[in-house]
């Protein structure tokens, strides 16, 4: 692992890749934008990593600036991926996050991944002084929540068939870069089922 430090005041006011990364959960004024990356810090891990672990309070929040992620649960039998991130997306637990107890996910790296690392405690303390970095915290929330809720009806009332189809429409660039075992693992099928598919589709 690298660590390149907690952002300096020169550094945070420079325009990067970290700033539409906020913005997107909640325009925040520039001071307050300012204070939440003082906490904020690079990080780079190489491919295989387990970043989160289930069974584990876990302590920081991560924002991808690099490199895909899969989200993963271990069965008696297997391992059941139920969510990849890419660029721009949000690793985090939120059991720990919410509740500060232990989550249900192993998360691993699928590729060599650069991130942006945030302490709960840090961004918890951070809302209790700036009402903007609190909405900011409130929409961050209800966009995981969103999430969430998006994957449980996708995998509850659409098939293998038309869960690939909004992959391939929605994230394109994805079919590429993950194993098609993760993929097939994502959908609840086998992996012959799913060449099967992509067979059906060409």
């Amino acid at each position: 692992m690298t660590i390149q430090g907690k952002m300096d005041d020169a550094s945070a006011s420079q325009p990067d890749l970290l700033d539409p990364l906020l913005d997107k959960i909640y325009l925040l004024p520039a001071p307050s934008r300012l204070s939440l990356k003082r906490y904020i810090r690079e990080v780079s891990y190489p491919k295989g990593h387990i970043l989160l672990r289930a069974d584990k309070i876990e302590t920081d929040i991560y924002f991808i600036k690099k490199g895909i992620v899969r989200a993963y649960a271990q069965t008696p039998d297997n391992e059941i991926t139920f969510w990849f991130g890419q660029e721009g997306d949000t690793v985090i637990s939120m059991k720990s996050y919410v509740e500060n107890q232990k989550g249900y996910e192993d998360v691993e790296l699928l590729d060599n991944c650069d991130l942006y690392q945030l302490k709960i405690h840090d961004l918890q303390q951070l809302f209790g002084q700036d009402i903007h970095l609190a909405n900011w915290g409130r929409k961050f929330a209800e966009q995981e929540l969103i999430k969430t809720e998006e994957r449980l009806i996708s995998r509850q009332f659409r098939t293998a068939s038309q869960r690939y189809n909004e992959l391939l429409q929605k994230n394109p660039a994805l079919i590429q870069r993950v194993q098609l075992g993760y993929i097939a693992s994502y959908l609840g099928i086998t992996q012959v089922s799913l060449s099967r598919i992509r067979a059906e589709l060409k």
